[in-house]
């Protein structure tokens, strides 16, 4: 079986962007999660804050960084199951 890169990087950029997004509204307004973003999101995205303009710049790290790896992930796997 092969799989889509371009297909399981959408998918998982996706799921990570809008994980990311959700998560920092609960957070911007509860505080729900506010560690894990401290963490992560802040030392791994330049510019990214719990905020709503932070959200949308975690919606478009999250949905890059998900969209890449998993095409790699996919592009990696490919190449070792033909094997």
């Amino acid at each position: 079986m092969k799989l889509k890169p371009l297909a399981l990087g959408i998918a998982l950029g996706a799921v990570w962007g809008g994980s990311l997004f959700i998560t920092t509204w609960l957070s911007f307004y509860t505080g729900y999660g506010k560690l894990f973003l401290e963490v992560l999101a802040q030392s791994i995205y330049p510019g990214y804050t719990i905020s709503p303009v932070g959200s949308f710049l975690g919606l478009f790290y999250g949905f890059l960084d998900g969209f890449i790896s998993a095409g790699l992930i996919a592009l990696i796997y490919n190449k070792l199951a033909a094997r």
